[in-house]
């Protein structure tokens, strides 16, 4: 069953839900996240000085209900609450007066210092989900203060200051080691800035009814190797390569003949049964002396190693004969030509299409041809790519009115939005990856590293979705196996080679331990 990710509006529903359609008390659900984390703090800081900083809200409720807990199990607790008495929500005044009667030290506080901190840990529950402001003042000192000091930090639900939509920083925000969250997590624990300033990131059940986390109105899911286990193709004992799918890849151009290699040497680690490199004319000869197991096959060139308009007939052809997904773009140049090749390929590929790269750059300012494709289309930008997509000859958003844009801080939003309106599979590689399809789902994957920011990356993460799709996979499928393979053989070469030192060809050597380790088993998230 994957793991949803909630927005802020929807987990405020979830609340309400679970209060007055399935009959659990607001007090009970606070209790209860307080025991989550006071759990979490003695498991991780035991025996430790604890400083609980609360807010006037809920998320300040919680965290009193932490401080009553790990109070009476003996810890040293202060709790300072940055919030004026009368301003506290009624839920949080009733944990106060809880822990005052437990013998809880609480101050209201406008600010904090080193003698409050020193030789201890905070446990941040000034703010949670339902920030929608900018953190100014004696608040955002306070913030920047502990971030100074180096003190270890556990937030309850999401680190204060950050926005759990978009994952940035509302002004000033509270970076921790842990956070501890509830029922869901949030967007903004996995886009920047909020990856960063999460931490190791606990999801803790305190009761919310299982058919409201479920729920299908809350869109977006995270990959997890539980289920992305399940779509690793079978390998039968009576088989041959045939069974394995014939991958087409169109790729590479004069300067650029790595990539279209990168591409192939990743399908065939990926499994693929055949893969037939598809190469400009004049560069065959390069290509046969550095290919091993791929086939290759000469395309019409414009003379100056890049395909010509003229290639488009014999690409359709043996893709709809003899393939079953055609891969294009990685190294294969902008032209007039290759506007026209990647345009007929959409209208006429009887197969899967994955578009790349310079593939995608061809469409950018043309991509309503998309709703013309005759058969699935994926698409792998990088932000530059997605940016350019959207911003070069802008078409109308029927929603909106206005010309699409994108933003880095609202990748998912924009990410379904551009599958819904061109009808594709979208994998929009970033921290996080984002993958959306027609039906306004999507999923985020959270494997990888800094290292795969390098110049390849992404031409092996082609190769390995065009075998899949060749092996049998649906193209959501073989999208979502795709970036979480790719990630996870990334993060297998870093622990070898570290981030610094890690290329493209490091990726494709760790398919095979990040196959296994898939199959063998792996936890992503606590």
């Amino acid at each position: 069953m994957p793991l949803k990710i909630a927005t802020a509006i929807e987990m405020k529903e979830i609340d309400r839900a679970a209060i007055e359609e399935h009959g659990i008390s607001a007090n009970i659900l606070m209790e209860r996240a307080g025991l989550a984390v006071s759990l979490k703090v003695k498991d991780v800081y035991y025996g430790k000085k604890i400083v609980v900083l609360c807010g006037s809200g809920n998320n300040g409720g919680d965290g009193l209900a932490a401080a009553r807990n790990l109070h009476n199990w003996g810890f040293k607790v202060n709790v300072l609450i940055l919030a004026k008495k009368n301003s506290l929500s009624p839920d949080s005044n009733a944990q106060y007066h809880m822990a005052k009667k437990a013998g809880v030290p609480v101050e209201f506080r406008d600010s904090i210092n080193e003698r409050d901190i020193h030789g201890g840990v905070v446990v941040d529950a000034v703010f949670g989900t339902g920030l929608s402001r900018h953190v100014k003042g004696g608040i955002a000192a306070a913030f920047h203060f502990i971030n100074d000091s180096g003190v270890p930090v556990i937030s309850v639900d999401i680190p204060s200051g950050i926005s759990s939509d978009t994952g940035e920083i509302m002004g000033e925000a509270v970076m921790a080691d842990y956070t501890v969250t509830f029922g869901l997590p949030k967007r903004g624990h996995f886009l920047h800035s909020g990856a960063e300033y999460t931490g190791k990131l606990f999801v803790e059940d305190i009761g919310f009814p299982n058919k409201l986390l479920c729920s299908e109105k809350i869109p977006v899911s995270l990959i997890q190797s539980s289920t992305i286990r399940e779509l690793i193709p079978e390998r039968r004992a009576y088989s041959h390569k045939g069974d394995y799918g014939h991958i087409f890849l169109v790729a590479g151009s004069k300067g650029k003949t790595g990539a279209a290699l990168l591409a192939a040497k990743a399908c065939l680690r990926s499994g693929a049964g055949l893969v037939t490199l598809g190469v400009p004319e004049s560069l065959t000869d390069i290509f046969q002396c550095r290919v091993t197991e791929e086939m290759t096959m000469s395309l019409p060139d414009d003379s100056g190693g890049m395909l010509a308009a003229e290639a488009l007939d014999r690409i359709l052809n043996f893709a709809n004969q003899k393939a079953d997904v055609l891969a294009i773009g990685p190294g294969i140049g902008i032209s007039g030509s290759t506007e026209k090749i990647i345009s007929g390929i959409i209208r006429h590929s009887a197969v899967p299409v994955i578009i790349d790269a310079d593939g995608i750059n061809s469409i950018a300012g043309n991509i309503n041809i998309l709703k013309n494709a005759r058969s699935p289309i994926i698409l792998t930008p990088h932000p530059g790519e997605m940016k350019r997509l959207l911003s070069q000859k802008p078409r109308i958003d029927m929603e909106t009115g206005k010309p699409p844009e994108f933003s880095q801080n609202d990748r998912i939003t924009a990410a379904m939005k551009f599958a819904q309106e061109t009808e594709t599979y979208l994998v929009l590689k970033g921290v996080p990856t984002v993958i959306s399809v027609p039906g306004k789902k999507a999923f985020i994957n959270i494997t990888g590293n800094p290292g795969m920011a390098t110049a390849g990356s992404g031409d092996v993460l082609t190769g390995i979705i065009a075998s899949l799709i060749g092996q049998g996979l649906n193209p959501l499928e073989a999208s979502l196996l795709g970036v979480y393979i790719h990630g996870s053989a990334g993060d297998i070469a870093a622990a070898k080679k570290g981030a610094h030192s890690l290329i493209a060809s490091d990726i494709t050597e760790s398919l095979p331990d990040a196959f296994k380790e898939i199959i063998y088993g792996k936890s992503d998230i606590s």
